[in-house]
Formats: structure tokens, C-alpha cells, sequence
């Protein structure tokens, strides 16, 4: 699939790309991740300096508009510097759910702080008993009414840059079961809410994932949380959750994308220099053969978080669904494939702390297990594919 960057995407992508090279080499993201936030504010200001953070809120609220499809340079840039800073949780995710299930006093509280960088929202949604992005409706967090408050109880297990959130958007149940694809009536029971962190009833465990990334459990016991959206319109906050999740999803694909980039330059380089018995390791046939085969996978990866940003951009159309769990299949495939031929090209070296390829494949293995993995994906894709068929009929 082809895809013509317009003049200010390229000239955005440019200056990231310039911003990330002189800022964000593989030993200062060395740096970052040994700090104790793990993330640099300074690396976040320099971002959102550019303009970045605006990408995806309306211009009515300080943004620059766009989706998925005008983030995708940025999220590649951002991949192939293996970034630390919680772009994904805040100028996504939460900005995503805020811009598609806020009321208007809440739209202007929010998005032009969001815009501008000097807001930081989480994004709490993931519960452990929806196996991490197998089943992206379940929530069994509870939001109750209490003397004119609403207070939530439950456990969100992977919120991304939880240490660096400055308030967290919270999805619960109001009342109902779990389940919400059981009953259509249970869509009025979701909402989405906004919790402080440090409020009473609220507990932060925090942890790094395999890959640095800064992350946390949140532990909401009675918790007070501010209603997002209007708790009586469930079916809003529901779409306002699907549509963060498909934003996720496709800037997710674009992070691999960049991945695979860094894995893909740092492999030719390095067979290209590297010698063995006096010349060139990348001259011999094998070596040859599998740099090829790297590069088929990353234009197959391309292509497909194309697909993936245009299918998230379009969430109204049928087949948008069934393109962005396959294009986050596909993609999860072809970066496994090649980050392991990366790090085989290597040698003992391509897993070392202090050689950025393996960092690559730690990377890869993060961003595939959010929101659904590769077998989670087919599984999808299954259902999907079972709906349709039943629709016909």
C-alpha cells in the first residue's frame, strides 16, 4: 500500500526525525530508562514543542486535527528511537477517549492542556481478567454513587506511564454484569471517569516492562472519581473506549514499524562492516538471503500500519475491524521474524545491554501484547469472520 506524506506531515516528520537524532541516541535513551522516572520531562517539552502532542484534537481546542493516518510518521519516528515518553498513554489513548466521550466543560478543561504537552493523562482500562487485550470490553471495575460522588472500585492492571499521569481516565461499570457483549442493554452501564492520582482509596504499584517502558497497577478501593462524559450514555463512552483502543492499536503498529526500522539499519550496517576471513560477513549467500527476506517483512509492515492507521480512522466503516486486527497480526508476525533475524545476524553481541538490536526485540514484544497479541488477533479475526458469515445468512 502506498502512502504520499502531505508537505506539513513530511516537514513534522523531518524536524521529529532531526529533534529525536540529536536528543535521543540509543546512549541517552540508555540514560533515561536508568533514571528513576524513567522518561525525560525535558525529551517530553522538546516533543511538544514540535507540535506533536497537538496531532488528533481538534483545532477548535488548540490542536492541528487529524488521526491515526497524520500520527503515522510521528509513531514510526518515535519506534525507531525506541522513545521512552508516554506518548501512547496521553496524546493518544486518553486523548482519544477525552475527544470522543467528554462532555464540553471537559473538552475545554482538557484537550488544549493535552494539546500543548502540559497535561499528561493515563489511560486505565486494562484489567488482568481480559487477558491483556483478548477481551477489550471486559471491565469489571465498579463506579458507585455515594453521597453525591461517584466512588470506583477495582484493579487495572497495565497502565502505561502510570508515574508520569497527572490525573488518569478510568473506565468502570455502573451497574450490570461484566460481560458487556452479553446484553445490548448493558452498554448504559459503562462510563468513563477521572481520578487524581494520590486521592484517597487510590493505590500505585509501579514497574518497568520488559522493554523500560514506565508502568503501574492501579488499585482503586472507594477511590472518588469525576465523571468524564454523561454516565447516563453508556453507548458514547463505549464508542469513546473503541475508538482509543483502534487509535492505540494502529499507532502501536506504526511504533513496530520504526522498530523494525532500527533492527533492519543496524543489521546491514553491521554485516556490511563486520568482516570474517577477509571480507565482509554480508557478501556471503545466506547472510544474504536473510537481509532480503528482513527487508520483504519490513515493506509487508509498512504497508500494513497503513492500513492499520486508515482502518482506525474509519471506524464506522464494516470492514474496519477485521482490517486493523489483521494489519496488528500481520505486523506482529513479520517485526518477531524480523528482530530475531536481526539479532542472529549479530551474534552473541545482539544481546547485550549495551547494543541497541536487542533492546529492538524487547521493544517488539511489549507493543504485539498490547492490545491483543498475534494469536489474540486471530482470534479476533475468527469471530469477526463467524459474524459475517452469520450476517449473510
Amino acid at each position: 500500500m502506498h502512502f504520499q506524506s502531505s508537505d506539513e506531515q513530511q516537514q513534522l516528520a523531518d524536524s521529529l526525525g532531526r529533534l529525536l537524532a540529536h536528543h535521543y541516541g540509543f546512549e541517552q535513551r540508555r540514560a533515561i530508562a536508568a533514571s528513576a522516572a524513567g522518561w525525560s520531562e525535558a525529551a517530553w517539552r522538546r516533543i511538544a514543542g514540535l507540535g506533536v502532542t497537538a496531532i488528533g484534537i481538534p483545532e477548535s481546542f488548540g490542536g492541528l486535527d487529524g488521526g491515526a493516518v497524520d500520527r503515522l510518521p510521528a509513531m514510526q519516528a518515535f519506534g525507531r528511537a525506541l522513545l521512552l515518553e508516554p506518548f501512547l498513554a496521553s496524546s493518544v489513548l486518553a486523548a482519544c477517549a477525552v475527544r470522543e466521550g467528554a462532555t464540553d466543560a471537559m473538552k475545554d478543561a482538557l484537550l488544549p492542556a493535552l494539546a500543548s504537552g502540559e497535561l499528561r493523562l493515563g489511560w486505565a482500562h486494562d484489567e488482568a481478567e481480559a487477558g491483556h487485550g483478548q477481551e477489550p470490553r471486559h471491565i469489571a471495575t465498579r463506579a458507585r454513587r455515594v453521597g453525591g460522588r461517584w466512588h470506583l472500585h477495582g484493579l487495572k492492571s497495565l497502565v502505561l506511564h502510570a508515574g508520569a499521569a497527572q490525573r488518569f481516565v478510568v473506565s468502570a461499570r455502573i451497574d450490570g454484569g461484566v460481560d458487556a457483549d452479553a446484553d445490548a442493554d448493558a452498554e448504559s452501564t459503562v462510563a468513563l471517569f477521572l481520578v487524581t492520582p494520590g486521592s484517597a482509596g487510590l493505590a500505585l504499584r509501579e514497574f518497568r516492562l520488559v522493554d523500560d517502558t514506565p508502568a503501574g497497577e492501579l488499585a482503586l478501593d472507594g477511590a472518588v472519581g469525576e465523571a468524564l462524559g454523561d454516565v447516563a450514555d453508556g453507548g458514547r463512552a463505549r464508542a469513546a473506549i473503541d475508538a482509543a483502543l483502534s487509535a492505540g492499536s494502529a499507532a502501536v503498529c506504526a511504533d513496530m514499524v520504526g522498530t523494525m526500522e532500527t533492527a533492519f539499519a543496524l543489521t546491514t550496517a553491521y554485516v556490511n562492516t563486520r568482516k570474517q576471513f577477509g571480507r565482509p560477513i554480508g557478501e556471503y549467500q545466506a547472510l544474504r538471503h536473510r537481509i532480503a527476506e528482513m527487508a520483504v517483512s519490513l515493506e509487508m509492515a509498512r504497508s500494513m500500519a497503513i492500513a492499520a492507521a486508515a482502518a482506525a480512522d474509519a471506524p464506522g466503516a464494516a470492514a474496519s475491524a477485521i482490517d486493523l486486527a489483521r494489519a496488528k497480526l500481520a505486523i506482529g508476525r513479520h517485526a518477531r521474524t524480523l528482530c530475531q533475524a536481526a539479532i542472529q545476524s549479530h551474534g552473541g553481541i545482539g544481546m547485550t545491554e549495551d547494543y541497541a538490536v536487542g533492546h529492538c526485540l524487547r521493544r517488539i514484544h511489549v507493543l504485539d501484547h498490547l492490545f491483543g497479541d498475534v494469536e489474540a488477533q486471530a482470534a479476533r479475526l475468527a469471530r469477526l469472520h463467524h459474524q459475517d458469515q452469520g450476517d449473510m445468512l
